[in-house]
This record gives structure tokens, sequence and C-alpha cells, in this order.
């Protein structure tokens, strides 16, 4: 009896030590997505409860080993190479990473990723969306901006070139199709330009699609202003529209004369979307993303300048 008890206690061990381990809160991005790394837990406890139940561990190998292929998954992380890093400003990185030969990462424009990253030995995820055109071959690039406290931030600002970077995804709800809205109304604030990016990038290469844009950058300075070359270059079309708000700038007069004429000083209020949408060529259909506060403001003010909660996408 005795050496029964004993296999009974070793076995029992032994598919504790298979239990799938409960993520920690930092394992969540927080972004609403579907699988979350708490659905995926559920799912692999339930796997793993039924093996136990039925003593078969054959049940667990449905588990997916981590990969290290190139097509996207929303459950399984996926290695990438860094193959560049610029520092775009004193904060913000412009990282590129490679893809096998002319393959495409497979989002539609405004979806994002999911990066996990482990610091100290936590791991955390959070979730970042290509600034790269969706049908970019080889490569797929992103922006982020570091904080000084941030775990990520930590882990992102170690990053060099042929480091390996694990990724999953898309996600995102969101998908744009050609002439769906008479016009776009892209509201963004810092970082929360990179949704927008292959957005407006998907428009102006379709020479059949013919919607309006009116893309809103909301910095704090001029210099912090992302990617200038790529929106003077997309300005320059007939559908394109770029218009700036700076919170810290003292005087348009300190501008380059090209962004004196389509830039506001202070912040992005209730009269000057009113006056936004108001300008707008076609109805507008209203793309917001930044900060949550930010995304709130952007709400109310659309909502106070007429448009309906149908009529705008919070990211």
């Amino acid at each position: 009896m005795g050496e029964k008890k004993e296999e009974e206690d070793d076995d029992d061990e032994a598919w504790l030590q298979l239990r799938p381990v409960e993520p920690l809160p930092s394992q969540c991005c927080g972004s609403g997505c579907s699988p979350c790394v708490f659905d995926l837990y559920q799912r692999d406890l339930a796997r793993w409860e039924a093996a136990r139940a039925s003593k078969d561990r054959s049940l667990l190998s449905a588990v997916e080993p981590q990969s290290c292929h190139s097509s996207l998954s929303p459950e399984t992380f996926l290695a990438f190479s860094i193959s560049a890093v610029d520092k775009v400003t004193k904060d913000t990185y412009h990282v590129r990473f490679a893809l096998p030969g002319n393959s495409q990462l497979g989002l539609r424009p405004g979806q994002h990723l999911i990066l996990r990253g482990t610091v100290g030995g936590l791991e955390i995820q959070r979730a970042y969306t290509p600034i790269s055109p969706a049908n970019a071959k080889g490569y797929f690039e992103v922006l982020i901006k570091c904080y000084q406290t941030g775990l990520m931030s930590q882990y992102v600002g170690s990053w060099r070139a042929g480091d390996t970077v694990f990724w999953r995804g898309p996600f995102g709800s969101f998908f744009y199709k050609p002439n769906q809205y008479g016009e776009l109304l892209m509201l963004a604030a810092g970082t929360g330009l990179a949704p927008m990016v292959p957005i407006l990038q998907s428009i102006t290469d379709n020479a059949d699609d013919e919607t309006f844009v009116t893309l809103v950058g909301c910095f704090k300075t001029f210099e912090g202003i992302y990617l200038k070359t790529f929106l003077q270059d997309q300005a320059r079309f007939w559908n394109v529209r770029t218009f700036f708000v700076l919170s810290q700038e003292n005087s348009l007069e300190q501008l380059p004369w090209s962004y004196r004429d389509k830039t506001r000083l202070g912040h992005l209020a209730q009269d000057l979307m009113k006056e936004l949408v108001g300008s707008c060529r076609r109805k507008p259909f209203a793309l917001v993303c930044g900060s949550a506060e930010f995304t709130k403001d952007m709400a109310r003010c659309l909502l106070c300048a007429g448009l309906a909660e149908d009529s705008y996408f919070l990211f």
C-alpha cells in the first residue's frame, strides 16, 4: 500500500509540474486583444484538466511550442530579427524587423501586434502598431516611445541590430476598405500616429481610392513631430491634408514657413474640433489614437461637433 501511495503522489506531482502557469497582470497589454494572454491560459488549463482527468498526457501535445517561423499567429509568439534601430527623438525609436525573403507580415492597415519582453525576470507585454505599409515585403517597422520608469521601455532601450524579439498577432477590429468613407478625420497624439500611417499609405497607394483624409497630429513641440518627411510627402496628394497642434511651442514664427498655416498652438479642444469637422470636404469618419485621456477627450469633442458614436473609432 505504501508503494502505491508513493506512486500516486509522484504522479500527482508530475501532473502539477505540467499545469499551465497563470499569467501575471503585467503580461496583459490591456488592449482588449482576442485571444488575450488570459484567454490562452484558460484554454491551456482546460486542456490540462481534461488530460489529467483521463490520465492521458497525449492530450497535451496540442499545445503548440514557441515558434520561430515568420507567419503570424495570434496565439503563439514568433521570433523576428532586428535589422535596424534608429533613435528619432530623445525617447522614441524607429525599429525595422526582417522578414524572410520577400514575405509579408500579414497585417491589415491599422492592426497591431503584441510584443513580449522580460526585465528583471518579469515578463511584460505591450501592443504596438507597425507603421510600415501593409504590403511591405521583407520587413516591418514600429515606432516605440520609451518612458523613464517603463519596464518595456528598459527592454526596448537595450535593443541592437541582430537581436531577436518575439511578437504575436494580428489584433484589431478596425478594417479599412477603399472608398468606404467620404473622408477620414485622423486624430493622433504622439505615437498614436502609428495606426494612421499604414491606413493613409494604403489610400495614397491606391489610385482608385478617392477617400479624402485630414490628419491632425498632436505633439508637444515641432521637433517632436514624428515622420515629418513621410507626412510632407503624403500632404502632396490631392486628397490629403495634414494639420498639427503643438502644446509646448510659444510662437508660430519659430516654425518653418511651410508649417505655419497648418499649425495651431495649445491643445485640440472643442472649438478647434468643430472647425476641423466643419472644414471636411465630405462627411467624416474619425479615427482616434493616443493616450487614454486624449482618446476620451476626443470622443467627447467629436460628439459635441455633431458626429454620432458610430462615426468614429477609438484605437
